[in-house]
């Protein structure tokens, strides 16, 4: 299961890296970096990681077939319906960033996952939930004036 994860986030990982370098330019047209610099400098670091996990897992898994034990992140029987609600969830917020904007579907994506992911640690969810898109907001919209996905139906003032 983790091996299949991690094979489709790096797929992304790779997708999002030929979109950066084919694309996205490196420099503009003054010599200065261009909107191509930070994404491949991020996308080529995904891919890197990833493939090192990938082979953290397959020594792993190689580990338990001779006779070792399990690892404690190695996932129990029947946790695929935790990847189909995490992929129910991911497609909910593409949804919700469309109709509400990044701000609030982040908001609501962040609490509904923590709760799937983390239950029984409410106030913990719930400060995350909404601490992190406040940081973000303040971050990219405020301090480095790049706008947050616009929404359909504006329910903040902001």
């Amino acid at each position: 299961m983790r091996i299949v994860f991690l094979v489709a986030v790096l797929g992304g990982a790779v997708f999002y890296s030929y979109i950066a370098f084919v694309d996205l330019n490196f420099l503009t047209r003054t010599g200065r970096l261009g909107p191509g610099f930070f994404p491949r400098i991020i996308g080529v670091g995904m891919a890197l990681t990833t493939i090192w996990v990938i082979l953290d897992a397959l020594r792993d898994r190689a580990r338990v077939a001779a006779g070792g034990a399990a690892g404690a992140d190695d996932a129990p029987a029947g946790s695929w319906g935790d990847a189909v609600k995490l992929i129910a969830l991911a497609l909910g917020y593409a949804v919700l960033l469309r109709l509400f904007g990044g701000f609030v579907a982040t908001l609501i994506y962040l609490a509904a996952t923590l709760s799937l992911l983390n239950p029984g640690r409410h106030v913990q969810n719930a400060l995350v939930a909404v601490l992190l898109p406040i940081f973000v907001y303040i971050l990219f919209d405020r301090l480095l004036n790049a706008n947050m996905p616009p929404a359909m139906f504006e329910l903040l003032p902001f």
